[in-house]
């Protein structure tokens, strides 16, 4: 089987990391884990370390692109999977992303999760994310903003480096259909924090409504 290298991006997950690592580390092909703390202010990189695995301690919370971009440097394994340091348990589901890679029936899969228990939002920021992927990548999901993630080396090279804040997604989708990569979304039971309808959770969407029209207008300027 291709062994796998697993970045985990994280910034104050003290709560969920260990759980997180713990159900990857019993994922079968993942030789390696990264966790890039993104200049948390609570004890989530210590709590990493402790655990065994490599650990890249950022100074100042600069977002998840940058994080994901200093810690696939790092990658040594053939596969390379990204995901959420926030999905605890469930991050065993990673298993399903790997296996059609391994297969070579995708060059990149995404996990579509289950539905929302919490209610959340209106739907303007997914909505907008797969308005933006249809018309510019030419493929309907379910996922569109889904971090978690399994390519083989073919769609990293394609893929990196990723954009910076939270278009990364969007933007790593679009390229690599635009080359003719294979992208297919895989049905889990993963799951994380889920958001509501606090202020804060709305000041949130709307930095990622935001930060998707950033990438669209990036991606306007590639195609002019």
């Amino acid at each position: 089987m291709k062994a796998v290298s697993v970045v985990i991006p994280a910034y104050n997950e003290e709560q969920h990391i260990v759980e997180t690592i713990k159900a990857v580390k019993k994922v079968q092909g993942v030789k390696q884990i990264i966790v890039v703390d993104d200049g948390s202010s609570d004890n989530t990189a210590q709590l990493a370390e402790d655990t065994g695995v490599e650990v890249i301690r950022i100074e100042h919370n600069r977002g998840k692109g940058n994080a994901l971009n200093l810690g696939c440097l790092q990658c040594n394994q053939e596969l390379i999977a990204l995901i959420d340091a926030d999905l605890g348990a469930s991050a065993g589901e990673l298993a399903k992303l790997i296996e059609p890679v391994v297969n070579g029936k995708a060059d990149m899969t995404i996990a579509a999760f289950p539905k929302a228990k919490k209610k959340g939002g209106i739907g303007l920021v997914k909505g907008l994310a797969n308005v933006v992927i249809r018309i510019y990548g030419g493929q309907k999901l379910r996922a569109p903003l889904s971090g978690q993630r399994v390519m083989n080396r073919q769609a990293f090279a394609a893929l990196f480096p990723f954009a910076e804040g939270f278009g990364v997604e969007i933007l790593a989708t679009i390229k690599a259909l635009n080359k003719g990569l294979c992208v297919m979304e895989i049905e889990t039971k993963m799951h994380h924090r889920e958001t509501g309808r606090s202020i804060s959770d709305f000041k949130h969407r709307g930095k990622q409504f935001y930060h998707i029209l950033i990438a669209l207008f990036k991606i306007r300027l590639l195609r002019s």
